[in-house]
């Protein structure tokens, strides 16, 4: 019988990794995507020696457009079907949205919209004619609101939260699924590349993965980890939508921002 698959982008570090070693110790054969080749072997070498599967790892930027043609020639070229899909890799812009790099914020949209749909483009007819797979789309509790001061990346979440569930009722029956992953504040280097500060308690990244893993197994639709995050989810759905955003800027003004380093570095996930 062989072994099945899965494909994790952004798997240098944070949930990436740990969606890879989940993966790895059941058994799953591992395809590691993720700009940082060093780690990406260091890791491919762990997981190899630590549960007997085979990774495979290919450097690419996702936010390059011929970055997910470059992935899937590299599919092509060692034979390799793609049952699991956790289309993780993401980041943010931050700040007054008029003042932020315009490559940045297409950058990000490249990333965090473009490249996870393309590949769930290219791959998921292969699994509705093996009448299997499974899809792990991250986004965030940010996909439930608007977020001023990080609005192209509250906006590219929305987007994979409302792509995730409409795909994942055009598949029912397929023996395909889709599961989007929405965490809160996570620990992960997500926001210090951001270069934001949030005044919340983070979970920590293994814990995301598992939830997210865990519910991606079961065909689950969408998975918010965490109590308090479920609760904000919930929250935001009945708050005055104005209000709701007035509240998040608040929050995420770069003029009310803390300047000194947090001991804990926060992010939403990815």
């Amino acid at each position: 019988m062989l072994r099945k698959t899965a494909l994790i982008t952004g798997a240098s570090g944070g949930i990436g990794l740990d969606l890879a070693v989940l993966a790895a110790r059941d058994g799953f054969d591992c395809v590691l995507i993720a700009r940082n080749e060093k780690k990406l072997t260091e890791l491919k070498h762990v997981l190899e020696k630590r549960y007997q599967i085979k990774a495979y790892t290919f450097a690419a930027d996702l936010s390059q457009p011929d970055s997910v043609s470059r992935v899937l020639s590299y599919l092509e070229e060692h034979e390799l079907t793609i049952d699991l899909l956790f289309n993780n890799a993401g980041f943010a812009t931050s700040g007054r949205f008029a003042e932020i790099d315009p490559s940045e914020d297409i950058n990000s949209i490249h990333v965090n919209v473009v490249a996870l749909t393309e590949l769930t483009k290219r791959l998921v007819p292969g699994m509705i004619d093996r009448g299997f797979g499974r899809i792990l789309n991250v986004a965030s509790v940010a996909a439930f609101m608007p977020g001023p001061y990080m609005s192209v990346y509250y906006a590219t979440k929305a987007y994979v939260l409302s792509f995730s569930e409409a795909l994942a009722s055009e598949l029912d029956g397929s023996g395909v699924t889709v599961t989007c992953l929405c965490p809160g504040p996570t620990d992960t280097n997500f926001f210090d590349r951001a270069q934001i500060t949030l005044p919340f308690k983070s979970m920590p990244s293994h814990l995301v993965a598992f939830a997210g893993y865990r519910g991606t197994l079961k065909g689950k639709r969408v998975v918010v980890p965490g109590a308090s995050n479920r609760a904000m989810v919930t929250f935001a759905k009945f708050l005055p939508r104005r209000l709701l955003t007035e509240v998040t800027g608040r929050i995420q003004n770069p003029d009310q921002q803390q300047q000194e380093t947090p001991e804990e570095e926060a992010a939403f996930s990815s």
